[in-house]
């Protein structure tokens, strides 16, 4: 059994997609970021940097991982799916993987707050991290005009990705242009496993706009803090 430490953020989703995906028993453990759960000695104990989502596998010992792109490596390797066995192609999975963690979430994180939630409007800050955000986005829509997924098969690449770009409105960051990214947003999201995990720990409402949408924003807000 898997504990699951989570909120509704991209990064949360990561994990519940993941976990659905792979349809294996797990346990929800909300963690309220408005309340600052996170700062708690009992979850520092579990993720020390104070971030969710946060995973204790009960099955090993009580092992706990923390970082949301390492659960979604541990999981592809303790379930043996979403990662290839040979090294190139878990190698270019791990590439597109870490395409994220180190573009496209830090980028668009800091969109979100510069376009929704500065206290002044800082016209500079917007336009960079918009700009850069869909420079990112340009690079998967050329890697997407010859592969159905970022890496092959669908994998783990493809719901870190997946997790942040399906937001990329509320960035202000458009992608009519984008014609490949978008058939890819729309397959991805049609999965029954990705609109389960979505609502984990609660619904959120992946249109434009909605009192849900702004929660979740928020969220990220105070995630990034």
């Amino acid at each position: 059994m898997i504990d699951l430490y989570t909120s509704a953020t991209p990064n949360g989703w990561k994990a519940s997609i993941m976990l659905e995906e792979l349809g294996v028993p797990y346990t929800v453990r909300p963690i309220s970021l408005q309340k600052q759960e996170q700062k708690t000695e009992a979850f520092l104990a579990i993720s020390p940097n104070g971030r969710i989502p946060a995973i204790v596998d009960r099955s090993e010992g009580d092992f706990a991982v923390f970082e949301s792109g390492a659960i979604l490596l541990y999981l592809a390797e303790k379930y043996r799916r979403f990662l290839p066995d040979d090294r190139k192609g878990r190698s270019t999975v791990v590439q597109w993987l870490m395409f994220q963690m180190g573009g496209i979430g830090p980028m668009q994180g800091q969109a979100n707050v510069f376009f929704r939630y500065a206290p002044q409007t800082i016209p500079y800050a917007i336009d960079r991290y918009q700009s850069e955000t869909k420079r990112l986005y340009r690079v998967l829509d050329r890697r997407l005009a010859d592969n159905e997924f970022l890496a092959g098969d669908y994998s783990i690449a493809d719901i870190a990705n997946w997790s942040w770009v399906c937001l990329h409105f509320w960035a202000g960051v458009e992608i009519d242009d984008l014609p490949n990214l978008g058939r890819w947003l729309e397959a991805i999201r049609a999965r029954p496993a990705v609109q389960r995990g979505v609502v984990i720990p609660e619904p959120i409402q992946l249109e434009d706009g909605g009192a849900d949408m702004k929660k979740m924003a928020q969220s990220i807000l105070v995630t990034a803090s």
